[in-house]
């Protein structure tokens, strides 16, 4: 297989920035998008906007339109409930959306013309409809939807009779489709399995689709992919594997279909995501098909004459669009930048791409790419333009370093405001979640707020330490069978690097994280006592516990060796990668923080690493954050989040105090 570079650069014109800094409310109030989507005449685009309520304490989802060769983009949607998903129908007349717009419990399929008028209810389904999608011809839409529960069940929970077994009461959930002239639903599968994705095939004919045995997140281990008519007839099974798969799709002459799963060619897992294409006919084994292009497959579409795969691949601090001749057997990559595409929709038929793009000052414009027209980009929307001309904001660069054992590592940095070299300012390490992810270019998020944290005098240090995804597979893998092998040495090294580069102050130090984050925060006091402070959110302190309390074990599994319960457990694997295991050693004053319906890192791992600090003698506070599962979603809960860290690390990290930021009493414009 051939790599060619065929690069097109996105260029971003840096503004000066004025004097204002960045509040936290600020922050909450900058909009977020998604869903871009291309019209079938290739002539504007459909998005949704994500926005601030501070009325209703949190976010609403609005549709708008713009076009893509520039203008003022158009709200069809109202602000007043939320709005997701839309779709532009095959004649590109009207859209298909979903919403609880009608104070409905669930969520139903909404129709708009786009011209104009009133969206039309289309679905008034007993259970929330998702993943809604129209038929090629136009004439019907596919939707998934939960079984409902039946009469006995409803009339058991009034009477309050509703002993339920866990994990075992769940409602599969199907696929359906409505006819849109008479609104009657037709079941296209039943039976004890879950649909949990699909995709209809280029010519409408068949349906490509995942089926897990329930809609548990641990099921995703048996799930497998499928294939059926349009009708849900001559359903077949393709893959048999006991791995997660996802993104499978039709070749258009139905005889290929592509997919992505974290395993090698061997159909071991635990490695970074690869395209595989398997015969549709179901003989044959899959392939996969890009050799040692040793990067992470984030998406992965066919052209309209099959003869072209685009994918989208994360390369560590950024991620990239792709192009792969599989005649010829080269790829040839078509982005390269400081940014991260948060958002890419192919459209086959006009072989086209649309992008949201975040960058240190901009928070995902739509851009617009013709793959034919030698790399020429159009920027459609200038929804964040305005964010570099009200705000004095952050820089934001790569930085690199080895790592203990000499490995290469790198990681995002946000200078402080007004930054000066050689100067050494007071330092704050953010380690993401996943940790199957990396930090990429972007600023703009709640839970890490750098752009508050800078404001304030911080340096930011986001290290994509060992088990992030870009790297290669054997930077992913090690943590497979040891989870804090090279991972916290590689966040050390790190810091020593902007120490010994005169940007940090050593003895001002503070650590934070969330999810995968906290996991590290925990070890880190455990491993250091350098930081002065340390925030540890929704973070496992105990992987042995953790293991049954959680709601998901796939990735704990190859981490460990096994299960904490088979024969000959490798409990000592866990134990001694549990930061509980070495809590003796924490004197850094550490405060916790957690949901309380989070079930991803229920709050009793909080509950023991707070125990285990107070126990010691150690500075600490935990906050159960009530209704807050593992993505907060209420806007006081995050701007207390804020506020409360920055209260911290202002003690600690400088002996100062914080002052505040309240809740906006007038409300924000939409």
């Amino acid at each position: 297989m051939k790599f060619v570079i065929i690069i097109i650069i996105f260029f971003f014109t840096s503004l000066s920035a004025n004097s204002k800094p960045m509040t936290m409310v600020d922050l909450l109030n900058v909009p977020s998008v998604s869903g871009g989507q291309l019209s079938p005449n290739g002539e504007s685009i459909i998005y949704v906007k994500i926005n601030s309520s501070w009325e209703e304490n949190t976010n609403i989802s609005s549709i708008w339109q713009a076009n893509v060769n520039g203008g003022s983009p158009r709200q069809l949607t109202t602000n007043a409930t939320n709005a997701i998903s839309p779709e532009w129908s095959p004649d590109g007349k009207s859209i298909l959306f979903i919403s609880n717009r009608a104070n409905d419990d669930n969520w139903q399929i909404y129709l708009l013309s786009i011209s104009g008028g009133e969206a039309i209810q289309l679905t008034s389904h007993v259970t929330s409809v998702s993943s809604a999608h129209w038929s090629k011809n136009g004439d019907e839409i596919f939707f998934l939807a939960p079984d409902a529960k039946n009469e006995e069940q409803i009339k058991r929970e009034e009477q309050k009779d509703d002993i339920f077994k866990f994990e075992q009461d769940h409602l599969q959930k199907h696929l359906w489709k409505i006819t849109l002239t008479n609104k009657h639903e037709q079941r296209i599968t039943e039976g004890d399995f879950s649909v949990t994705n699909y995709k209809i095939s280029q010519n409408g004919n068949k349906i490509v689709h995942h089926r897990a045995p329930n809609p548990l997140l641990d099921a995703a281990l048996d799930s497998e992919i499928w294939i059926m008519a349009d009708n849900g007839k001559a359903a077949k099974r393709i893959t048999n594997n006991k791995n997660p798969e996802n993104g499978a799709e039709l070749s258009p002459d139905n005889r290929s279909i592509l997919y992505i799963a974290w395993t090698d060619e061997n159909d071991q897992p635990y490695f970074e995501n690869n395209l595989f294409i398997i015969p549709a006919s179901g003989n044959g084994k899959s392939v996969q098909i890009f050799g040692s292009f040793d990067h992470d497959i984030q998406q992965a579409h066919w052209s309209e004459d099959g003869e072209t795969i685009y994918f989208k691949a994360n390369l560590g601090v950024h991620n990239e669009l792709f192009h792969y001749n599989i005649k010829e057997g080269e790829i040839s990559q078509l982005t390269d930048g400081k940014h991260t595409i948060v958002g890419w929709d192919y459209s086959p038929k006009r072989d086209s791409h649309i992008m949201s793009v975040r960058t240190a000052h901009n928070n995902g414009d739509f851009w617009y790419l013709k793959s034919n027209n030698n790399g020429s980009l159009t920027k459609i929307t200038d929804i964040f333009g305005d964010l570099a001309r009200t705000y004095d904001l952050p820089n934001q660069d790569v930085v690199r370093w080895k790592g203990a054992d000499g490995v290469d590592v790198e990681g995002m940095i946000i200078y402080p405001n007004g930054y000066r070299k050689r100067n050494k300012y007071p330092l704050v390490v953010q380690t993401h979640g996943g940790p199957r992810s990396s930090d990429q270019w972007g600023i703009y998020n709640a839970t890490s707020y750098a752009t508050v944290l800078a404001s304030n005098g911080y340096v930011i240090l986001r290290p994509n330490y060992r088990g992030s995804l870009g790297y290669g597979d054997a930077f992913v893998r090690d943590m497979v069978g040891s989870y804090f092998n090279q991972s916290h040495l590689d966040v050390m090294t790190g810091v020593d690097h902007l120490i010994a580069e005169d940007i940090v102050d050593g003895d001002k130090m503070a650590k934070m994280g969330y999810s995968a984050g906290g996991h590290m925060t925990n070890k880190i006091i455990t491993y250091t006592d350098r930081f002065k402070a340390a925030s540890s959110s929704a973070g496992t302190v105990n992987w042995i516990s953790m293991y049954s309390q959680s709601d998901t074990r796939i990735y704990r599994t190859p981490w460990f060796g096994g299960t904490p319960w088979q024969e000959n457990a490798p409990i000592d694997t866990y134990w001694d990668n549990s930061p509980l295991k070495d809590i003796s050693n924490v004197t850094t004053p550490t405060m916790i923080m957690v949901g309380g319906a989070d079930v991803r890192v229920p709050k009793q791992q909080s509950i023991e690493l707070y125990r285990a600090l107070k126990s010691n003698g150690v500075e600490t506070t935990l906050y159960i954050v009530p209704r807050e599962q593992h993505g907060w979603k209420e806007l006081r809960h995050k701007l207390n989040k804020m506020n409360l860290e920055m209260t911290w690390f202002e003690k600690y990290v400088k002996g100062r105090e914080f002052e505040w930021e309240k809740i906006p009493s007038v409300l924000p414009p939409q």
